[in-house]
Formats: C-alpha cells, structure tokens, sequence
C-alpha cells in the first residue's frame, strides 16, 4: 500500500548488472564486412539493465535497494559516484573487473551490444549478503545473469520468500539460459524482438508459474496477459527520442512503482508508458545521469 506521499511501503531489492558503457550511434547497423563507418554521436556512461531500474525507482521515491558485482577499478569508481550521486541506493560487492560494454545504436532502436568485460563470480561473502537482503525484501527484481541464477538455484536454502519479477528482454521463447528465471518468476517481463506473436510468448511463460507477463513493443506500446488469460494494451506515449538505451527498464520499474501503489494492470501499463518516456528523452539510462555526468 501507498504511504500518504503516494510511495509504496513495499522494499524492493533490484540485484544484477551494473556497468560502464560506450554508447557509439551509428545511421545502421554495421554489415559483416570490413569497412569504414562514422559515428552520429558516441557517450560513455553507467550501464547495465538493473542500473536502470534501480535509478527510475530511486526517481520514482520507491523503497529500493541495487546489488552488483562492481570492481575497485577507475570503471567501478566511475559507476558508484554516478549512482550515488543519483540517489541510487547501492551495494557493490566485489569482482575481479567492472562489466563494461560497447554498444552499437540506430535512430531506430536497434542494437548490438558487445561485452567487452563482465564480473567474476559471486563469492560466498556475497551471495549471504544478497540472500540477506532478499529475506527482508517484498520484491525481488532478479536480473538475467549468473549471479541472479545463482540466487535462484539457493533459493529454498537461502530461506527468502519475496515475490520474483524477471526481465527478460529480447527472450525467444526457447532459450534455456531463460528457463530458470520464467519458473521461479512471479511477474516476467519481455520485449517482441524475436517473436512474431507476443501474445503466445507470453501464454508460454504462463504455463510455467508466473501469474502476469507483460511484453514490450517499442512504437507499438506493450500489452499484458494474466494468469486467467485477461489481455491488457496500452499505447506508447507521444515523445521525442532522444535514445533507446534503458526504456524497457524505465517501463518495468514504472509499472512496478504503480503496481506497489494500487494500481491494476491497465494503470500500470499507463504509469509504465509514461515512465518509458523519461529514458527516451535522456542520452543517459536516466536523466538523474544527466545532471550527474553531464
């Protein structure tokens, strides 16, 4: 429930990627030959999908907390500051290497995202602390990566009961890396890059456990799907794009904030619509980055 200044009462604990990234627009996508290519624009800045959702939530006064593997390097001191800075509330455990991207963009949405570095594994030290916090949370946003699987395979011995939402971005309905975040989720997210009936997608994630699924479409806005089969659209909010980069995560938090708030589906679809906005109109993952990093 809301408290009176309309923020949910609700800890919501966010644990996964938290990078530094090169973002390169380029007219198009490179072809797989050589060649030679200008860029439109180029930035580097604080990456990573959970950073997202951790800063459009910090925005957003909802309760929460971000976990990542970050590194005691001139990359990871660059990725706290940021986040700090922004209101983010972090916890960085340690890793060998900071996760570090090169990321290809359009105009248009696309995108090739090239890992240049990622973490090493959790230690022990690490997962307690996350699983500790786990226990105290209502929410559990677990990102796709392996210390995210990690937590979920420890789950029933780790003894943590919050509600599970996963994202799982360009998922194809098949992958088996997927597979143990759909059965564990309570709520999954997506977009329909690689399907041709979202719908379906989203009835297949269903079947497996979790209660809601809701799939995003760029231009097209999102839909959603429940358990007994009710469907929810809503229309993509009227904005100037100004980059791509983080509007999933900025949709999923919002209609995550609305959803701890009160609000059924379709509201949370609007809230979620209009949060997407937000990310679009930024260079950043968020437009708290903006003021930080200029």
């Amino acid at each position: 429930m809301p408290d009176s200044s309309g923020t949910s009462a609700a800890r919501v604990v966010v644990v996964g990627p938290a990078s530094w990234n090169h973002l390169i627009e380029l007219d198009q996508l490179p072809r797989p030959e050589p060649h030679m290519v200008f860029a439109n624009r180029s930035v580097h800045t604080v990456g990573g999908t959970s950073a997202g959702k951790a800063l459009n939530l910090a925005q957003l006064r909802e309760g929460s907390e971000l976990h990542a593997l970050i590194a005691d390097d001139q990359d990871g001191r660059r990725v706290r500051d940021a986040l700090a800075a922004a209101g983010v509330t972090l916890h960085a455990h340690p890793s060998s290497r900071t996760e570090r991207h090169t990321n290809l963009m359009t105009p248009h949405g696309e995108r090739l995202s090239i890992y240049v570095d990622t973490p090493s594994a959790a230690g022990q030290s690490t997962l307690h602390a996350v699983e500790t916090a786990l226990r105290g949370a209502d929410v559990a946003v677990i990102d796709l990566s392996d210390l995210g699987l990690t937590l979920l395979e420890r789950r029933d011995c780790a003894d943590w009961r919050a509600n599970v939402w996963v994202d799982l971005h360009d998922y194809d309905g098949v992958s088996a890396y997927h597979d143990p975040f759909v059965t564990a989720a309570d709520v999954v997210f997506m977009n329909d890059d690689r399907t041709n009936d979202p719908w379906e997608l989203m009835s297949s994630c269903l079947r497996r456990g979790p209660r809601l699924a809701v799939c995003t479409r760029g231009a097209e806005g999102a839909i959603a799907l429940n358990a007994s089969g009710d469907r929810y659209e809503v229309h993509a909010e009227p904005t100037v794009v100004v980059d791509t980069n983080g509007a999933g995560d900025a949709f999923m938090a919002g209609f995550l904030h609305a959803s701890l708030s009160g609000a059924d589906i379709g509201a949370s679809l609007r809230q979620g619509a209009t949060q997407a906005t937000i990310a679009l109109g930024s260079l950043h993952l968020h437009p708290l980055i903006d003021l930080v990093l200029g």
